[in-house]
């Protein structure tokens, strides 16, 4: 998994911060773990995805707004499986 060249304590902690915060802007109801795996795992998808258009983020701020964009993403994609109820 990639870390943004920021390491793998920051990630975990920057992951759960953008974890949250799509939690939060999507009112969802999930539990820390989740948020720190959506986070990280959103951070990477969303990365991939801004970098096929060409976007690079770098650095922890970077590597927070692609978490946040990311999880908002997973969240989406989790809900059109499972029904519009919170994820």
């Amino acid at each position: 998994m990639e870390t943004a060249g920021i390491g793998w304590i920051a990630a975990i902690i920057i992951g759960g911060v953008a974890g949250w915060l799509a939690e939060m802007f999507m009112k969802s109801n999930m539990g820390m773990i989740m948020n720190i795996l959506l986070g990280m795992i959103g951070a990477v998808v969303a990365n991939a995805l801004l970098s096929f258009f060409g976007v690079i983020l770098t650095g922890w701020v970077g590597y927070l707004l692609a978490g946040v964009i990311g999880a908002c993403i997973l969240i989406a994609i989790a809900r059109m499986f499972r029904g519009n109820r919170a994820v």
